[in-house]
């Protein structure tokens, strides 16, 4: 009876957690609908709380290192206090609203390079060790993303790699406390001025925030730097305007106008946007509580691992 016993505090013979979304594919904005199913073991258990929470992986750029971290973003309780009897199957249902700055994993179905994104369930069971359920989820662009998307291909750029950057840029209103990069290969036609260029969305209910950082070529006397952009543009302009000369005129504008925005950005650690390892970083730590902790585990790409489907638009 005490091996029982000791084997139920390890969790063996406890309760089981298995969450089902009933359409894993979502965009920022909208919800993920689920059921989290449990099933009660071998003695009544307590459960504190069932929670769930979007979780990613980051890099992080510490002062002369660099490290991918899975970080919990976004969650949200769907049962408080209860008592599962033996055997006892229970399904709890769950509209989980996705934020709007939830990053791109995937276009034209097609999962980016570099990208992963899951729904965990938490089961925090009494006196136990908690357990846990991971589901694989697809964040789809909104409309207004799909056309400057779209524009980038059109004018010949190649999609490179996609990655989530810890840090604020400043200047930028981001509730999350990481930013999306997508990066691209300069088409030929840009080649002879920029080698690449990177793209972050900052998406809001009214509209989406665009930066722009172009690695520019340096000349005969000039060494290469990077140049910045910010345009701002809202969801109705999807279907307005042609996205190929709108992107065009960006990068045209982003790469001449180098020495007038190099004040604004003042890019730090040599490398892209300012990050905000400050107050700004320290205010989006609280503000988030437990969700802004990274944890160390390997459990999310083990979880994904092989699930990458194919390349959008470009070489691995």
């Amino acid at each position: 009876m005490v091996f029982k016993k000791m084997l139920s505090a390890f969790g063996v013979g406890g309760p089981s957690v298995d969450t089902v979304l009933t359409n894993p594919n979502t965009r920022p904005g909208l919800t993920l609908d689920g059921q989290v199913n449990l099933v009660g073991g071998d003695a009544e258990a307590a459960i504190e709380q069932v929670v769930i929470g979007l979780v990613t992986r980051v890099e992080v750029e510490g002062h002369d290192t660099e490290y991918a971290g899975t970080m919990e973003f976004h969650r949200m309780v769907v049962s408080g206090p209860l008592q599962l009897a033996p055997k006892q199957q229970l399904s709890i249902p769950f509209q989980l609203p996705v934020p709007w700055e939830t990053p791109i994993t995937d276009v034209y179905g097609q999962r980016l390079h570099g990208m992963t994104m899951g729904l965990r369930t938490e089961l925090a069971i009494a006196r136990a060790v908690d357990k846990s359920d991971l589901d694989q989820v697809a964040v789809h662009p909104l409309p207004v993303h799909e056309r400057i998307l779209e524009a980038f291909q059109q004018l010949g750029f190649r999609f490179k790699h996609a990655d989530l950057e810890r840090g604020h840029i400043r200047g930028v209103q981001q509730t999350l406390p990481f930013y999306q990069e997508i990066e691209f290969f300069a088409s030929p036609q840009y080649a002879s001025t920029i080698r690449e260029v990177e793209l972050t969305f900052v998406t809001s209910q009214r509209g989406v925030e665009v930066i722009l950082e172009c690695d520019k070529r340096g000349g005969f006397l000039s060494a290469g730097h990077d140049a910045f952009g910010r345009y701002q543009v809202a969801h109705t302009d999807a279907d307005r305007v042609n996205w190929a000369q709108v992107v065009d005129g960006w990068l045209r504008e982003t790469t001449s106008r180098y020495g007038t925005l190099r004040s604004q950005y003042s890019p730090s650690h040599g490398h892209g946007h300012s990050r905000g390892h400050g107050m700004g970083g320290m205010v989006a730590g609280a503000a988030l509580g437990v969700a802004g902790g990274m944890i160390a585990g390997e459990m999310i790409e083990d979880a994904f691992e092989g699930d990458f489907g194919g390349d959008f638009g470009g070489d691995e």
